[in-house]
């Protein structure tokens, strides 16, 4: 086993029975990754400098084979279920034991780096990867050491990936042959059977998010989050896929703290990562012009294609999936804070795509009514969008990442809720889906309009105006807001008939009530309390 680049003198491979791969290269530069990767066939170059790769059979997670390991730290402190799916220590081990004779031989790429900007809560991360390019992804999402720290690095969380090993499902306790394992006791990741990249950066996430908020008081969030010129003028967003999350918090007067996870502690807002992952269909420099121009060498797109006879990217493209992404370090970005660090929020935005057409285009959350809003984690699915789907769809993700989430959603509500109260932030629910009618029939809210909202909410003006009560989700609703028409701040009044909008309203509030069925158990009285009222409830109180 002969090795190359600048090795840890601490501790190597042996401590994880690694001791007869090929040729082990420790964290080698973006440039020497890329020509391995080359050498290798397992990417090629675009005309912008950037690294073309496929992932093979996974364009995305496998949110159903991922693990937890029950042990004595996880048994009574992991919500278990559909999302945190169990798995014995036995059949950890017998996977362990397989990967590792099964890097026999095989080179290997090995990457020492952190997850989390602030040194105090921050992760020591060993990833230990079989693709080049992986471990290009590695350098680009994690945060990286200095060069002189890297001699005496000591790793307290260690990722094994070998997209070429596959488990056995009939005697290793998966459900088939690719799985991605935490192990809280050892401290470990494995990872095997898919080279979907984005599963080691989540896999991270799951572990911060159970190790922070259960350890160290720290909120972990699935947000974006960028700063004004002050300190403590940051901002959060949380929002799933098509709520315009990326788009909103990419503000070129505003500085990017990060695009996708971080933690909130009693002094700061910290970013967990070291760069981005968005994705790229249908992007276009005019739509979003700093993902565009982020795309050089060091980056990568994933599953990608050429306009036929060029090195030029084609992001319409959806050959190989609609998923298509692109990983580059956040010093790609022009606006980049490092480090990635902010004060705590004035403001924090939970955006929805509302295809129903009911929800407010903005408005203001109480404490309950956030925490609700913050476990419902909703957006809607358009009619179209799937074989069979004729009308709006709505999807709830419990505190807009669940799959990511170990502990019982309640848990992060209730510490964000007093985070919320302590630090004295304004909550705002951002409708960025449709108005006038439903999916179909209204139309689509003006970006220009949502900018201008958000604006209005960061410099403080909506402090100034009047509000009213929507009379279903309760939420307020200011009367007034520069440059969008007062007509539109009401859901309401943008549909043509009273008993067409309250329909839908109540539809709408059915789904959010059933959705928080599962939840209610473990929900104070607060919480409950901002559960919207059906249309006959409401009719009966007036």
């Amino acid at each position: 086993m002969q090795e190359f680049g600048l090795k840890s003198k601490a501790k190597g491979l042996d401590i994880y029975g690694i001791t007869d791969a090929g040729n082990v290269y420790w964290n080698l530069t973006p440039p020497e990754l890329i020509e391995k990767a080359l050498e290798r066939n397992e990417g090629v170059l675009t005309d912008t400098g950037a690294l073309m790769c496929d992932t093979g059979k996974f364009t995305g997670r496998s949110p159903k084979d991922r693990f937890i390991v029950k042990d004595a730290i996880t048994s009574d402190a992991v919500w278990w279920g559909d999302i945190n799916i169990p798995i014995d220590q036995t059949h950890f081990d017998q996977i362990k034991d397989k990967m590792i004779r099964n890097l026999a031989g095989k080179d290997l790429y090995v990457r020492d780096a952190y997850a989390g900007a602030d040194k105090h809560y921050r992760l020591k991360l060993r990833v230990i990867n079989t693709y080049a390019w992986q471990n290009l992804f590695c350098f680009n999402m994690f945060l990286r050491p200095s060069r002189y720290k890297l001699e005496k690095f000591e790793p307290n969380f260690t990722i094994i990936c070998d997209p070429d090993f596959k488990a056995d499902p009939t005697v290793d306790g998966t459900r088939q042959d690719n799985f991605a394992i935490v192990n809280f006791t050892e401290r470990m990741i494995l990872i095997g059977g898919t080279a979907y990249a984005g599963e080691m950066k989540k896999g991270i996430f799951s572990v911060l998010n159970f190790m922070l908020p259960h350890d160290k008081n720290v909120l972990s969030m699935h947000c974006s989050a960028n700063i004004g010129h002050k300190k403590h003028d940051t901002a959060i967003f949380f929002g799933l896929s098509g709520t315009g999350k990326t788009t909103l918090s990419a503000d070129p007067n505003r500085g990017l703290i990060g695009d996708d996870e971080h933690g909130w502690t009693d002094k700061n807002v910290f970013n967990f990562e070291g760069g981005c992952y968005a994705k790229t269909i249908d992007l276009t420099r005019e739509k979003e012009p700093e993902i565009w121009d982020a795309i050089k060498f060091g980056a990568i797109v994933e599953n990608t294609r050429f306009y036929p006879g060029l090195r030029t990217v084609d992001y319409t493209n959806t050959e190989v999936t609609e998923n298509t992404r692109t990983s580059y370090p956040i010093n790609h970005i022009k606006n980049a804070v490092e480090p990635s660090v902010g004060g705590h929020p004035k403001n924090i935005f939970f955006l929805t795509c509302d295809a129903y057409g009911v929800l407010p285009p903005i408005s203001r959350l109480t404490k309950g009514q956030a925490m609700y809003h913050f476990i419902s984690g909703y957006t809607a699915k358009v009619a179209g969008t799937e074989a069979g789907v004729t009308e709006p769809q709505a999807v709830f993700s419990a505190c807009f990442g669940a799959p990511f989430m170990p502990l019982h959603p309640t848990k992060y509500a209730e510490m964000l809720g007093e985070k919320m109260m302590r630090h004295d932030v304004r909550v705002w629910l951002v409708n960025t889906g449709w108005t006038g009618g439903p999916y179909g029939k209204g139309s689509r809210m003006k970006l220009s309009y949502t900018r201008a909202m958000i604006t209005a909410a960061l410099n403080g003006t909506l402090d100034n105006v009047g509000y009213h009560k929507h009379s279903m989700f309760h939420v307020e609703i200011p009367h007034t807001c520069p440059d969008v028409p007062s007509s539109v701040l009401s859901p309401r009044e943008t549909w043509q008939d009273d008993e067409g909008y309250y329909t839908m309203a109540n539809v709408l509030a059915e789904k959010f009530n059933k959705n928080f069925e599962k939840y209610a158990d473990f929900a104070n009285e607060e919480i409950m309390a901002a559960s919207p009222l059906l249309k006959e409830k409401y009719l009966k109180t007036t």
